[in-house]
């Protein structure tokens, strides 16, 4: 099947990258002087400014590509001019900017160009003037006229009522526009003015959008309800929303879509992601205090300190200003307390909005949110577009395949990250290997989703499943250039396989960082535990009640090869001497805040990568000790005493960062 692009109508809520501003203007008023200036002034800054260069021809409606070019912009600039109401066009375009505000969320900033604020909002004046003549003319039009859709001519009865209704629209939104907080240009400089609507945009539109998704389907009908909800620009109370549903439903792709629609409208916007999984690591709630607060302030050298001093500041730094704040993936009070206030209402601007993702409804109502939404699985139609799209790059299923695809549809029961998972791993798979998915799906109805994603899992090869693994366990959030060196010490092809598990859509790549959805990770942990019921016999330990058993126990095996422990506060763990000592295969060894209650007396052999600050004791045994290690990072250790052992370390490793508060070579 050709590759089709993707084109949905579910895409139509999702921010397009068309224009980044519309230019509205009355061409004989501005089109040579004031508009080409600006219009130049942002195209030189790198912006995408649509501006019309046609004329206009007299009587003619707004055209479709105008209207489809309003809506694909980020701002609509309109620069009020006395002629500009002489112009029906220009009329309905303020018509349609004023309705993409409301609905989408449009940034809308007037220019008054030697013209009143009032005589706008108000039709007045010499404004007021132009606009009653061009009504006038409007009126006469001949009864042949055809509505601005086109379909068909208007009939002698509906043509009055659809005059009346015309005009009542036009005076609505030039009242609204004429309200809105804007630029007013009477005898003052037009290139100071220029210059500073060129910074203002800067402000606004220098943020990049977040991805959303490959192929989002079924966003439209999902946010329909949601933007209701949040009410953008009506009130000035700070209202709450709680977005809840099961894993892999879409919740913070919701989120997204909501925030990247939505963010230009508000003076600041953060969108703080993964916060149950970044809460849980060191210093992690305050990580996200300082990122809430240099989002929205533009600060980068504002640091917290503590979580509590990082109260105060979001407090009194941003208690004045109208922010969207979408806190992702909460599920503990002390969360929300500490990035948006126990009374959720109470921190920030007027007419605010705070929009929260969990999976857990009660943990919403209990937290005085004021609206819920819950996130819907995909219906059977776009369950099949989006498998379509994963599987076979169009929109429809391949040629004999759709009774196989409605077979997979049914089984991920709308479940969008079952059908991008198993889509991904079906795409260019013959009829023979699709019925041999369904079969196996079928012997086990109980575990939809897990079944689903490890489908893919089994399809990996040994050194990909051990990179796969690796990731879900220890390295979710942490940077990809950090992840491909550690895990290249390994004699693994860490590139390759990072790009065969994007590929099967089980990672991605954001920022620089590695991303995995909570659901994939916790299979590939589920995958772990299905190892062995004695937690010394897993491949792999992250749980700090695991590790802690293993360590007092003496109860590592072979089957160890990584352990990592990042906790959020300092925590002494009781340990055996030899607690590393049955773990010949260990290769990886990450404890930060952890301290061991007893000296060790023992590392493995093969550990190829060492991450322990802190280090507590003033001895490392490397006699025999690790003979493969290639990075050892012990920043701020109480190593003393170093002997020969240790100088032939460090002669093997690539990567060396230790700093020691005493020591001494012996």
């Amino acid at each position: 099947m050709a590759q089709t692009t993707f084109s949905s109508s579910s895409s139509s809520l999702i921010p397009r990258a068309k224009h980044d501003v519309f230019l509205s203007f009355r061409g004989e008023d501005t089109r040579n002087n004031f508009t080409s200036h600006l219009h130049a002034a942002l195209h030189k800054r790198g912006f995408q400014t649509f501006i019309d260069n046609k004329q206009l021809i007299k009587g003619e409606e707004i055209s479709p590509s105008l209207i489809s070019a309003i809506e694909g912009s980020r701002i609509s600039i309109i620069v009020f001019s006395e002629n500009y109401a002489s112009s029906t066009w220009c009329l309905d375009e303020v018509v349609k900017i004023m309705e993409c505000r409301e609905s989408l969320g449009q940034l809308v900033w007037p220019i008054f160009f030697h013209v009143e604020p009032s005589q706008v909002r108000n039709q007045t004046g010499s404004f007021g003037e132009v606009f009653a003549n061009c009504i006038n003319r409007y009126k006469q039009k001949p009864k042949g006229h055809t509505s601005s859709s086109g379909d068909e001519a208007l009939t002698d009865d509906s043509i009055e009522k659809y005059i009346e209704e015309k005009l009542a629209n036009w005076k609505i939104a030039l009242k609204k526009a004429g309200s809105l907080c804007g630029w007013h240009l009477s005898n003052g400089d037009e290139s100071h003015l220029i210059q500073r609507i060129v910074e203002a945009t800067l402000s606004k539109l220098n943020r990049t959008l977040l991805h959303i998704a490959k192929y989002p389907v079924g966003i439209e009908r999902r946010l329909k309800n949601l933007v209701r909800l949040i009410k953008i620009n009506t009130g000035n109370d700070v209202r709450v929303i709680g977005i809840y549903g099961i894993g892999g439903i879409g919740k913070t792709t919701i989120a997204k879509a909501v925030f990247n629609r939505f963010a230009d409208d508000f003076e600041g916007a953060s969108f703080l992601a993964n916060v149950r999984e970044t809460s849980k690591q060191y210093s992690g709630l305050i990580q996200l205090q300082e990122t809430l607060l240099y989002e929205i302030l533009g600060d980068p050298n504002i640091k917290v300190g503590n979580t509590h001093r990082g109260i105060n500041i979001i407090k009194e730094r941003l208690c004045h200003k109208r922010i969207l704040l979408v806190l992702d993936d909460v599920d503990q009070f002390d969360q929300l307390e500490t990035l948006s206030g126990g009374d959720v209402h109470d921190w920030f601007g007027p007419r605010s909005r705070i929009i929260i993702t969990t999976r857990n409804k009660h943990f919403l109502t209990s937290h005085g949110v004021d609206e819920t939404y819950e996130v819907e699985g995909l219906d059977f139609y776009e369950g099949i577009e989006l498998l379509s799209w994963n599987a076979f790059k169009g929109d429809k299923p391949g040629e004999g395949y759709h009774e196989l695809s409605r077979s997979v549809v049914d089984y991920a029961n709308g479940l969008p990250l079952a059908l991008v998972v198993s889509g991904s791993f079906l795409c260019r798979r013959k009829k023979s290997e699709w019925e041999s998915v369904i079969y196996n799906l079928e012997k086990k109805p109980q575990k939809q989703v897990y079944d689903i994603l490890k489908i893919s899992y089994d399809a990996l090869q040994d050194d990909e499943k051990a990179i796969f693994l690796d990731i879900a366990c220890f390295f979710v959030g942490e940077k990809k250039d950090y992840i491909i060196k550690i895990l290249g010490t390994y004699n693994f092809c860490p590139t390759i396989g990072i790009g065969v598990l994007i590929d099967m859509s089980l990672i991605t790549i954001e920022w620089g960082k590695m991303r995995m959805h909570h659901v994939i990770q916790e299979v590939g942990r589920e995958i772990v535990r299905q190892e062995s019921p004695e937690v010394g016999r897993r491949s792999r330990l992250w749980l700090t009640e695991d590790v802690s058993h293993v360590f007092l126990e003496n109860m590592g095996t072979n089957a160890i090869e990584g352990i990592k422990l990042d906790l959020p506060e300092p925590k002494t763990l009781y340990s055996s001497a030899k607690a590393f000592k049955k773990m010949k295969w260990l290769r990886m060894l990450i404890l930060r805040n952890v301290v061991l209650s007893t000296v060790i007396s023992y590392l493995p052999s093969e550990l190829r990568f060492i991450d322990w600050p802190g280090y507590k004791f003033p001895t490392l045994p490397l006699n025999p000790g690790p003979k493969q290690l290639v990075i050892l990072d012990m920043p701020q250790s109480h190593i003393q005493q170093l002997g020969e052992a240790f100088k032939v370390l460090i002669q093997l490793v690539e990567v060396f960062h230790c700093s020691f508060s005493f020591y001494k070579l012996i």
